[in-house]
């Protein structure tokens, strides 16, 4: 696991030194999630340079150094993630006479484009986002795995520069005076985070999920092509046969994620997807298995009796973090700092990736995706009230709600937008627009037309779960879940993996029919079938009570200091957010956004 950074100079009119030193301080300014190695490679006559830094995890001797180049120098790649079936692709290509310096899956990437080209990209299992330099063919390709597990931003002028990173804020190494996305304000405060493709810089971009940017370095021209993609089906439409090959899937995912030559371990929170990632890694490795867990004073929110009944029964060697209120804010500064682009989730994040580095790890597993997957959140068991509307013609009426004081029943007001956002932010909006509007001094056709650059698949053809499902993994998951685990966990260098996003899992939940994988309204009823013979009772029967840490109290204990973050721009309504939030009227994640967006503007 890396970062990786670069840049392509159409005009020519940087010399080797000059592109070699904007690359370094662009690759530089992420240190922190590649302390063990770096590279760079410069082709001066082609204007191109490709930076690395490096976490080593696989193959740990400088034969894993990056950029790679092949053998011939024709082929170049600066590539961050992992790919978990690289094995088999090796032995394969072994069998076709490949010969082989490393045991790093960076070279089998290589080789299997030298062999298979384009069509390499679909057969790789893992998360990764690479650029690979053909110099050959005159192409530069930029790749982004199934999931968009790992991130990779691009920017592209049409008279200078391309240039890709792993972070946004690399773009400002490059350019410390880039100009702002002026949208961006809008979308964190509608959405709780920024959603792809925009950033908070102007014309930067995240690469989609499942594509490649492919770069003629000929005419200066590319195209974003998408190769692999999931679709809602009901091929698979027996109850047995589904809970076979969930169970089947699900363990053979936990056991490739868990190939590494650095030390690994599970993060372990007591709900159901964590609980279940440790116990089926400890199948495989036994007691050598390393599991973290973050505890707090405050009793009604600390999860440690779940998260004793699974390390007991698995008797892994566990870590537990004790995180305090003075925790939280002696490390406002260094968290700001990590949390490359503004979101009003992760500090959990933050502070079990900090343990993991006290450990010693390197790398993790985590049951990102459970809940979007098999129907773990609030919203699949909600949408059944609302889905009537979706067809009806007089959406605006629901505008009426953005004049009420609840924040709940505000967020019937986003019924009134034609566009299947209108759903998520019914479950998960964060501002109504009359707070956005006044907030930001917007007018409503202003944030109307922000949201319509938010591109969204209508699935509402494949049932209401289903939707619901689409929208949790492709927005709040995509968006929120995944960048956040990826740079407070690689602040801390740390990998963080998700075996319930492994591709042949999701390939096979997606051909699920609907009526089996959400059988009977039970939330995870599915995953939980497929293992009802070693999760623990306690904790499939517990209620959902998510990763949460005491926030409600730690801020409003600490509303002074923090509202210093907030900018007063409106007066009026900054005063009306910090009397509700200090008389508990108001949840710490609408008065955090405010704080965080106060930080991301200065």
């Amino acid at each position: 696991m890396c970062r990786i950074a670069g840049l392509v100079d159409f005009t020519k009119g940087l010399n080797s030194k000059q592109l070699e030193e904007l690359t370094l301080s662009m690759r530089d300014s992420m240190s922190h999630g590649g302390p063990d190695d770096a590279g760079i490679y410069v082709d001066e006559g082609k204007g191109v340079a490709l930076g690395h830094r490096r976490l080593s995890i696989l193959d740990l001797s400088p034969l894993g150094h990056q950029p790679m180049i092949t053998e011939g120098a024709e082929i170049v790649i600066t590539y961050n993630g992992e790919i978990y079936n690289f094995q088999e692709i090796k032995q394969d290509l072994i069998n076709q006479g490949y010969k082989f310096r490393s045991n790093t899956d960076t070279e089998v990437i290589i080789k299997a484009y030298q062999e298979w080209g384009e069509n390499t990209f679909h057969k790789l299992l893992g998360m990764f986002a690479f650029c690979l330099y053909d110099k050959n063919r005159k192409v530069i390709y930029l790749v982004r795995d199934h999931a968009g597990i790992k991130p990779l931003y691009y920017h592209v002028s049409s008279e200078k520069y391309l240039l890709f990173a792993s972070e946004v804020k690399t773009f400002k190494a490059f350019d410390k005076g880039w100009e702002a996305n002026r949208d961006w304000n809008i979308y964190f405060l509608i959405f709780g985070h920024i959603p792809e493709p925009f950033t908070t810089l102007k014309n930067v971009y995240m690469l989609p999920k499942g594509s490649f940017l492919k770069f003629d370095l000929q005419n200066n021209n590319y195209q974003i092509e998408e190769y692999t993609s999931f679709t809602f089906s009901n091929t698979i439409n027996n109850h047995d046969n589904a809970v076979k090959d969930v169970r089947e899937i699900f363990t053979k995912a936990v056991n490739r994620h868990l190939i590494s030559d650095a030390p690994i371990g599970v993060f372990l929170s007591g709900g159901i997807d964590s609980s279940l990632v440790a116990i089926v890694a400890s199948g495989f490795m036994g007691e050598n298995l390393r599991t973290l867990s973050i505890i707090f004073n405050e009793k009604d929110y600390t999860e440690e009796k779940y998260q004793k009944i699974v390390h007991d029964k698995i008797k892994s060697k566990h870590s537990t973090k004790i995180v305090t209120q003075n925790d939280f804010i002696n490390n406002l500064g260094d968290m700001f700092s990590a949390m490359d682009q503004p979101t009003v989730d992760g500090i959990n994040t933050y502070f079990i990736s900090q343990c993991a580095k006290e450990q010693g790890l390197k790398a993790v597993l985590s049951g990102i995706g459970g809940d979007e997957l098999f129907g773990g959140y609030p919203s699949f068991s909600r949408i059944d009230k609302f889905w009537i509307f979706k067809s009806w013609k007089r959406k605006k009426l629901f505008r009426f709600f953005e004049y009420l004081d609840n924040d709940r029943l505000k967020r019937l007001s986003f019924l009134s937008i034609e566009n299947p956002l209108a759903y998520y932010l019914l479950f998960r909006g964060f501002f109504s627009f009359n707070f956005v509007m006044d907030y930001l001094d917007a007018d409503r056709t202003e944030i109307e037309r922000a949201l319509e650059k938010v591109y969204l698949n209508n699935k509402s053809e494949m049932g209401s779960k289903n939707f619901v499902s689409y929208l949790e993994t492709d927005l709040y998951m995509k968006n929120q879940l995944l960048k956040d685990a990826d740079f407070f966990g690689m602040w801390h260098s740390l990998e963080i993996r998700v075996p319930f996003l492994d591709k042949k899992l999701m390939d096979t939940v997606f051909s699920i029919n609907e009526s089996i994988k959400f059988h009977t309204g039970q939330p995870k009823y599915l995953i939980t079938k497929a293992f009802e013979d070693i999760l623990p009772k306690e904790i499939v029967s517990r209620e959902k009570a998510g990763f949460s840490f005491p926030f409600q109290i730690w801020m409003r204990n600490n509303l002074y200091n923090l509202s210093n973050f907030i900018p007063n721009q409106n007066k009026k309504i900054t005063k009306k957010v910090l009397d509700k939030f200090g008389n508990g009227k108001l949840h710490w994640s609408r008065f955090w956004a405010l704080v965080v967006m106060g930080v991301k503007n200065n």
